[in-house]
């Protein structure tokens, strides 16, 4: 008997950590059970709220977590606090207004609608076993009666319907014999009294007969006929009983029958542990040995330059203390000059002869140092300055990727950023590396933006939905298997100032097929008009005039901001580009070749003197010159008209920035996505954008990049 009790203790003591709310990590008392099928203490659910509520009345205060120290609640988000600030809650009553938080079980939000706390059920199974388990642990004192004189004595039973607890005397008391209280039932000694009917919280005065198999919940006929639960699947509640306890005893017999399994798991899990364990250990002992030969290398090679340096050091002394020497020979105190000072004292001529002869040589030799003075030797030790750079950089890569994995390199001229980013790079170990990270990140002024990172296959990718009129950085590393390579140097690029705008070269409005040459895409137009011009050369002598020719794109703008871009052949004599407003193209497709053709208007019309006067008065079109590998500026009151001033190098790519609804064009440098040069233009009419050509040229559309990018994909 007694080893069966022990071992129920045991069983018992195991279920402890089922038995602690989640909220206040307690044993749970009067747990009520969440839409989320969690329970969790009725006064945890009430702190909460109150929680939750006080950081919104005073947010940034401190005490709102006073009442419950053991309370830690992540901030609710703003979309939550929007959702529990709704309308129909009164500020002033006494209701808390937040009904939704995070379950400390799951930590998904909850939601306990209008009826907040009292729409829950109290989870009565779990409270007896608490109970239970309380009792086992003897973690229960003795409970009291509740009826005795002080002191109270010890109770021995408890019932059921007074929902108290009794000594025998009172018992008898209160119960007396042959009334309808004698037939109350009572229990053990216990704090935990539970209905014997459970009622339905949204109709209190139902019982609870039936089982929503939707929400998973207990309701009573009134919830089925009327209420929240009319049109879901709900069965008897002897039949969800009858299922639910064939599946949980499965459950429990399954999982008995796999005990061993699950021991021999357990034990291999042990054994795997053990051996990260040891594992981490060598590979710590490696690295370190590693390190440990790096800096003895160190240190010997620290010691024979240190060694170097002190023998050219000392080598140095010695010559500087020998030539010292010297010097202070000829002091007049000194050996030198009191030697010949003696010397001059001899009087026989043949004996003074014999030494001064010699002498006279030494101090000449030592007048000479002193008219050219050299230090014999350098004081300076530059080329003993132990160059590291390389060796830092090598050592700040220093890592587990030392097997070795090439970093890889963007290619500058094949990315680009058009109406997305297309980012190219090469890689000189491209079949080495399974795979790559692309990261890119917007560059603020004021802060850090953090990288976003893509993986990518192949050595190209597009990126989408990047910002107009802003900076981007982006960097890509390889990876092979889990090890990495350092990331590449960033490339930085900047977007459109605007969305891109699709057209493509409409052939029907005033295109001249004898001058002009359009491709079958219709995204790339060359004129011929130049050579017909060569060919009739020899008639030419004075005064032929001839005229542009026009093209124009086949959509037209008629508000917002538009951006497009296109590339002028470098061949090119003389193009023109900007936009023309439907009302002045008319004009000039209808008379070419008329007084009045765009020789005057060339430039806009400023190019003209008596224009500068109203330059301001914005016109219905804008052209800017290209040429001769050359972007013309146009005149104007405010430019400098120095010529070199109105004269740049001819962009590889240009782009034209049309914002309809300010009235003004831009042009664009697109490899640094540098504006030129900007005006007002006349925005009344449709406007298109505009090209024109004169001799030979050629200009080309820049393809949206998704485009190329698709067909290119399509090809492989």
């Amino acid at each position: 008997g007694d080893g069966d009790s022990d071992d129920g203790f045991v069983i018992i003591k195991n279920i402890e950590r089922e038995l602690i709310c989640p909220a206040c990590k307690e044993l749970f008392t009067h747990p009520l059970i969440l839409p989320c099928q969690h329970s969790i203490c009725h006064k945890c659910v009430k702190e909460l709220l109150l929680t939750l509520d006080d950081s919104f009345n005073d947010v940034g205060s401190d005490n709102s977590n006073q009442s419950s120290p053991r309370l830690r609640l992540p901030s609710p988000s703003m979309d939550k606090i929007d959702r529990i600030n709704r309308p129909g809650w009164k500020r002033n009553s006494l209701t808390p207004r937040t009904t939704i938080f995070p379950c400390p079980g799951c930590e998904h939000d909850v939601d306990l609608g209008e009826r907040g706390i009292n729409g829950l059920f109290r989870n009565f199974t779990l409270e007896t076993i608490v109970e239970r388990y309380r009792q086992a642990a003897r973690a229960a004192t003795a409970i009291m009666c509740d009826l005795c004189k002080p002191p109270p004595q010890e109770s021995t039973k408890s019932c059921m319907d007074c929902s108290a607890s009794y000594c025998n005397e009172c018992f008898k008391i209160h119960h007396p014999w042959g009334t309808i209280k004698a037939q109350h039932e009572y229990v053990g000694p216990t704090t935990n009294f539970r209905p014997k009917i459970l009622m339905c919280p949204e109709h209190e005065t139902e019982r609870i007969n039936m089982y929503c198999e939707l929400c998973r919940r207990p309701v009573c006929h009134l919830c089925k006929l009327g209420g929240n639960h009319a049109n879901h699947r709900v069965t008897t509640m002897s039949s969800a009983y009858k299922t639910l306890k064939e599946k949980l005893s499965k459950d429990i017999d399954y999982l008995i029958g796999k005990e061993s399994q699950v021991k021999s798991q357990i034990s291999e899990l042990n054994l795997l542990m053990k051996e990260t364990e040891c594992n981490g250990e060598r590979a710590k002992e490696e690295a370190i040995t590693h390190f440990e030969k790096l800096f003895e290398i160190l240190e010997e090679r620290k010691s024979s330059v240190l060694k170097a340096i002190d023998s050219s050091k000392k080598l140095r002394l010695d010559k500087f203390q020998t030539q010292m020497e010297e010097y202070q020979g000829l002091l007049e105190n000194n050996g030198l000059v009191g030697y010949a000072q003696e010397v001059l004292k001899e009087t026989d001529q043949s004996c003074f002869v014999q030494t001064a002869k010699q002498l006279h040589l030494r101090i000449q030799k030592a007048t000479e140092s002193l008219k050219s003075f050299r230090p014999a030797a350098q004081t300076s030790f530059e080329d003993y300055v132990v160059n590291t750079s390389k060796q830092t950089e090598l050592l700040g890569e220093l890592s587990f990727f030392s097997s070795g994995i090439d970093v890889p390199e963007i290619n500058e001229e094949q990315s680009k950023v058009y109406n997305n980013a297309l980012i190219n790079w090469h890689h000189p170990e491209k079949d080495k590396a399974d795979s790559y990270v692309l990261e890119y990140r917007k560059i603020n002024r004021e802060d850090e933006m953090s990288w976003n990172e893509i993986e990518v296959c192949g050595t190209s990718k597009i990126i989408q939905d990047l910002e107009n009129s802003s900076t981007y950085a982006f960097r890509v590393r390889a990876y092979k298997g889990s090890i990495c390579s350092p990331c590449s140097r960033e490339l930085i690029l900047h977007t459109p100032p605007a969305p891109v705008f699709s057209f493509l070269f409409d052939e029907k409005c005033g295109y001249n097929n004898e001058h002009l040459l359009l491709n079958l895409k219709r995204d790339r137009v060359e004129s011929r008009a130049g050579f017909n011009l060569l060919l009739a050369a020899e008639r030419i002598q004075v005064g032929y005039y001839t005229s542009l020719d026009y093209i124009i794109g086949d959509t037209g703008i008629t508000k917002g901001k538009h951006f497009w871009a296109f590339r002028v052949e470098p061949y090119s004599y003389l193009v023109k580009v900007g936009v023309a407003s439907s009302d002045k193209l008319q004009e000039w497709l209808r008379s070419p070749r008329d007084a009045v053709s765009p020789r005057y208007e060339q430039d806009s019309g400023h190019d003209s003197g008596s224009e500068d006067a109203c330059f301001d008065s914005s016109q219905p079109f804008t052209l800017v010159t290209i040429g001769m590998k050359k972007f013309f500026i146009p005149k104007s009151p405010t430019s400098s008209n120095e010529p070199e001033n109105r004269v740049l190098p001819m962009p590889t790519s240009i782009g034209i920035f049309l914002d309809y609804d300010k009235g003004k064009v831009s042009f664009y440098d697109m490899d640094h996505m540098k504006c030129l040069y900007e005006r007002q233009v006349d925005c009344s009419h449709t406007l298109y954008p505009a090209f024109a050509l004169m001799g030979s040229g050629g200009i080309q559309l820049e393809e949206p990049i998704t485009a190329k990018y698709l067909e290119y994909q399509e090809d492989m």
